[in-house]
């Protein structure tokens, strides 16, 4: 080789491995981009249904893989597809009040589950309706907002129960507006 040709051939490899790079960067970027969306989506909270806890127009982050490898909690903030609430294409969220087995109940100004009103320091009022006591069946959560006066969930709809199979995921994180940040913590029942 001489060394014209050893000239030539230094560019024609700085070519080859510049497009390598430019290759794996971008595989390596599709592939964090699809892991992400896989376990997150952003959710943007529409309504007062949840005040106090979350805010018309406020954006929170919802984690889909939790879900995977648990079952939904009582206090859990979920968001699912409103299929019960007759709107199959909208997604709502609320909080877990009652998973399977549980009896529920509302009256004298409480939410009981099996029996015993839970504290909820997450409420601005009391719920002003009564309902009777219910058993939640397998595979279904009963849910309700925070604004439990305002707030169409499970203590409105026709079919009471969410099927575990229209949860979506569960709130993670409150981000925007960024005074609003919160990080979603179960309340101790």
């Amino acid at each position: 080789m001489t060394a014209s040709d050893s000239e030539l051939a230094a560019p024609a490899k700085k070519r080859t491995s510049f497009a390598r790079e430019l290759l794996e960067t971008a595989v390596l970027t599709i592939a964090i981009f699809l892991v992400v969306r896989v376990a997150l989506q952003n959710f943007r909270v529409e309504g007062q249904s949840m005040e106090p806890s979350l805010h018309n127009s406020e954006y929170i982050l919802v984690n889909k893989i939790d879900y995977m490898v648990q079952s939904p909690q009582r206090g859990d903030v979920v968001v699912f597809r409103a299929v019960p609430a007759g709107r199959p294409d909208s997604d709502f969220i609320k909080r877990i009040i009652g998973v399977p087995g549980d009896l529920v109940a509302v009256h004298n100004g409480g939410v009981y589950v099996n029996g015993r009103r839970l504290r909820e320091p997450y409420i601005a009022a009391p719920p002003d309706y009564t309902l009777p006591a219910r058993r939640v069946p397998g595979g279904d959560y009963f849910v309700l907002g925070d604004n439990r006066n305002n707030s169409f969930d499970s203590s409105r709809w026709p079919s009471t129960w969410l099927p575990r199979s229209d949860i979506i995921g569960k709130a993670w994180i409150a981000y925007w507006p960024p005074q609003d940040l919160t990080w979603f913590r179960p309340p101790s029942y």
